[in-house]
């Protein structure tokens, strides 16, 4: 597979008489920041939390998707509401996505120890692809004569996500409507109609952390992904924290990828992250892998301050 064929790849990707796919931007170290596709989440870790994120995917390969995410959340004050905000930038072959979006949350006490959020997400999407980036077999071709230039699509969302100390579960779509990024018919093959769109995403992620020593505990986690028209797609990740201070794991996407993850708790506010994901299908042939970077850094009142951070 060569340049010119992961380019005509991406045109069919746009261009295709109908695209069913999952578009979603993808993350290995979905744990760390899941207000991106739970609203719900907003709030849940009781401090004001801002998280940035840079992922490069199959580095090598010309064209591939980058990935820039920065994102904040707070509860509210002598409220049971969460507040969040989210800004993603998604870069792949000619298209430029950027996806801006608002959270609301509301928890109430179900037990002792769980809390159920329910949550409700609007964004505002903008994409814009450039026709003259890709090398075009008929340069006439009437699909690729006219680039598509910041067109919006306004979208809702809404979540749920049931969560004690040690336990998470939380299911969501965090956009409700199809849309149409493109939408057109030319006089081409006895004029054919295409479109480029999006389906609905369904979320549904969980995990659990284990006491396995004084300083040691174990966190096995994992997030399915469910659209219509495309391949269940399961990601399953194990964590380690050692002395809540160092993360270590690996973690899998169902036939796709092989990850490892670190991470360091630099001070009680401040957490870094890296993953490095290797594929393991017939693509590793074509790049050296994918890179995921993240920061978080948490705010805590003098009087609240957090002396063992939570795991999630």
């Amino acid at each position: 597979m060569n340049i010119k064929n992961i380019r005509l790849l991406i045109i069919i990707v746009l261009t295709s008489n109908y695209m069913s796919a999952q578009q979603d931007a993808q993350y290995t170290q979905y744990m760390y920041n899941p207000t991106v596709v739970n609203p719900a989440y907003a709030g849940s870790r009781d401090v004001m939390s801002i998280f940035g994120l840079y992922r490069t995917q199959w580095v090598g390969l010309e064209g591939a998707p980058k990935t820039g995410t920065l994102s904040m959340h707070t509860p509210i004050e002598n409220s049971r509401l969460g507040l969040g905000f989210s800004l993603v930038n998604d870069r792949i072959g000619p298209s430029d996505e950027t996806n801006l979006s608002l959270d609301i949350s509301y928890t109430i006490d179900v037990s002792y120890q769980y809390k159920l959020a329910f949550g409700v997400k609007g964004s505002a999407n903008l994409i814009n692809v450039d026709y003259t980036k890709l090398d075009i077999y008929d340069p006439s071709d009437a699909r690729f004569q006219q680039n598509i230039d910041n067109k919006f699509s306004p979208n809702v969302g809404a979540g749920i996500y049931l969560y004690s100390d040690n336990t998470y579960i939380g299911l969501s779509a965090p956009a409700l409507l199809q849309t149409k990024h493109f939408d057109g018919s030319v006089n081409y093959n006895d004029s054919a109609t295409f479109f480029a769109g999006e389906q609905v995403h369904y979320y549904l992620m969980a995990g659990h952390v284990f006491d396995l020593d004084y300083n040691l505990k174990f966190k096995p986690s994992a997030l399915v992904k469910m659209t219509e028209g495309a391949p269940l797609q399961v990601d399953l990740s194990a964590n380690f924290l050692f002395n809540e201070k160092f993360t270590a794991g690996v973690a899998y996407r169902w036939s796709a990828a092989l990850s490892a993850l670190v991470g360091f708790q630099v001070s009680d506010g401040l957490f870094i992250g890296y993953a490095y994901d290797a594929e393991t299908t017939k693509l590793a042939n074509y790049n050296s892998g994918s890179h995921e970077i993240f920061l978080r850094f948490e705010m805590f009142k003098k009087y609240n301050k957090i002396v063992s951070p939570r795991f999630f």
